[in-house]
């Protein structure tokens, strides 16, 4: 079962009240009653209507000013006008606000009936159009988004190309301390070993193949760094080379493809 729409009613004459309420709450409308303006915009204010009716004339706010309040802060919710002392000023004055419409008394059940179905009617025509201007607007904002991660890839793929060359650079200026760390620490432990196998060779005990080894790792040990020192600015060419090679293929091939996507 659905839920009952909501009718707020302002008039200081309980009677226009009670005719809307005998009229509208057996079709599927909830009616409430406000004796003034200011009761009304308090309820406004505490719940949620679907249409409202404003007596133009009553003590205190006019029906013409409370309207306008209504409509400043819900654009969306039907006002309609009650008036036995309608004049071209008043309407002027309505149709700026943005009221709904003007039902004249003296009312008749069926002035109430077609005037809340058209108040609805309305009302579903208003909210049609925020969920179709909603719908809308998702698709538009997704190229926008799709753009600017084209952007964002685009940059990421120029920062690789300008970074290459910095770490081949590294790499060729590393090699070469790595390969005289490795020099200098092979070096130390082919002395200490042969100061060992020194401290262990005893008179009577051959010592020669301890000695050929300890010269063996003494010789190797300066080849073996300089081969470092010599093959790290190899390298570090063929690495920068290498992200070079790389970081411009992929630039290229990506630069032309989100470029064309971005525009």
């Amino acid at each position: 079962m659905s839920a009952l729409r909501k009718v707020l009613v302002v008039d200081d004459d309980p009677v226009v009240g009670k005719s809307f309420d005998r009229v509208l709450s057996g079709k599927g409308y909830a009616v409430i009653t406000a004796s003034n303006a200011q009761e009304a915009l308090n309820k406004l204010d505490a719940e949620d209507y679907d249409v409202v009716y404003a007596d133009i004339k009553m003590p205190g706010m006019s029906g013409l000013e409370m309207a306008e309040q209504v409509k400043a802060k819900r654009p969306w919710l039907p006002v309609v006008i009650v008036t036995g002392y309608g004049s071209p000023d008043h309407q002027a004055r309505a149709e700026a606000a943005g009221v709904s419409g003007f039902l004249r008394k003296p009312l008749s059940p069926e002035m109430i009936e077609g005037s809340a179905q058209k108040a609805f009617s309305e009302r579903d025509a208003t909210a049609r159009g925020v969920t179709e201007a909603a719908v809308i607007a998702q698709p538009a904002a997704a190229p926008a988004h799709r753009g600017a991660r084209n952007a964002s890839r685009f940059l990421k793929n120029v920062a690789l190309f300008f970074a290459a060359p910095f770490v081949g650079l590294a790499y060729i200026l590393a090699f070469p301390v790595v390969g005289l760390g490795m020099l200098a620490w092979m070096a130390i432990q082919a002395q200490k070993k042969k100061s060992e196998e020194a401290a262990k060779i005893q008179p009577a005990a051959p010592a020669k193949p301890s000695a050929l080894k300890t010269i063996t790792m003494v010789i190797a040990a300066p080849l073996i760094g300089l081969a470092f020192v010599v093959a790290g600015p190899i390298v570090g060419l063929g690495l920068l080379l290498w992200f070079g090679f790389q970081a411009w293929g992929k630039l290229g091939a990506k630069a032309l493809a989100d470029r064309s996507e971005i525009e």
